[in-house]
C-alpha cells in the first residue's frame, strides 16, 4: 500500500517540478521523490512489517490526509492575518482551480464513508465526524456560486468562517489523535505479544 501511495506521490512531485522549472525540474523532482520514497521506507515501511498489522498501515493511511487538511486549515486561518500564509493559501487555492474547499470537502465526506462501510480499522465515530466536517467544508466551497440555495446560508460562512475553521481543526485533530492513540496501543500489545 506504501508502495502505491509513494508512487502516486513522487509523480506528482516530478510533474510538479516539471511544469515549474522544466527538463530540470523532472531531475530535480525524481531525485527529491527518490528521497522522499527512501525516508518513508526507513521510518514508516520497515516499522510496519515489523509490527505485521494491517490496521495500523491503514490507519495511518488514514491520517495523512487529514494531517494535510489540517494544515490547510490553519494556514486559511492565518492568511486573514499575515501576508505569507496569505500567498500560500492563494497558491494552493489557485492549484485547485479556485475549488480547494470543494476539493476538501469531498475528500473528506468520502473518507467518512469509509468507516462507515468497513469499521474494521476506523470506528464508525470517526467516519460520521469527518463525514460531516466534509458535509461543511463541500457548502464552504460553494459559498462563491450565485445560486438561491446557498444564499441562504452564505453569509454564515462568511460571519463565522474563522469560528467554522477552528471547529473543523478541533474535530479533524480530535479524530487524528484519537485514531494514532489507538494505533501506539496497538503496536504496543502486538510488541508484548511477540514477547
Amino acid at each position: 500500500m506504501l508502495d502505491v501511495i509513494m508512487a502516486g506521490v513522487i509523480s506528482g512531485i516530478v510533474a510538479y517540478t516539471t511544469s515549474k522549472i522544466g527538463i530540470a525540474g523532472t531531475i530535480l523532482g525524481a531525485v527529491i521523490g527518490a528521497m522522499l520514497y527512501q525516508i518513508m521506507s526507513h521510518y514508516v515501511k520497515e516499522p510496519i512489517e515489523n509490527v505485521k498489522t494491517k490496521k495500523i498501515e491503514t490507519r495511518i493511511v488514514y491520517v495523512i490526509p487529514l494531517l494535510i487538511i489540517i494544515g490547510i486549515e490553519i494556514i486559511y486561518i492565518f492568511s486573514s492575518i499575515y501576508l505569507k500564509p496569505e500567498q500560500i493559501f492563494n497558491f494552493l487555492e489557485n492549484a485547485t482551480n479556485w475549488t480547494l474547499f470543494r476539493s476538501i470537502g469531498t475528500g473528506l465526506i468520502i473518507m467518512g464513508i469509509y468507516p462507515l462501510l468497513i469499521s474494521e480499522n476506523i470506528k464508525r465515530s470517526y467516519g460520521y465526524t469527518v463525514l460531516s466536517v466534509g458535509v461543511i467544508k463541500l457548502l464552504n466551497g460553494f459559498i462563491d456560486a450565485n445560486s438561491p440555495l446557498v444564499q441562504l446560508y452564505a453569509t454564515y460562512f462568511v460571519e463565522f468562517g474563522f469560528i467554522i475553521s477552528l471547529v473543523v481543526i478541533a474535530a479533524l485533530l480530535y479524530v487524528t489523535i484519537s485514531i494514532i492513540q489507538e494505533s501506539i496501543v496497538i503496536n504496543h500489545d502486538v510488541g508484548e505479544n511477540r514477547s
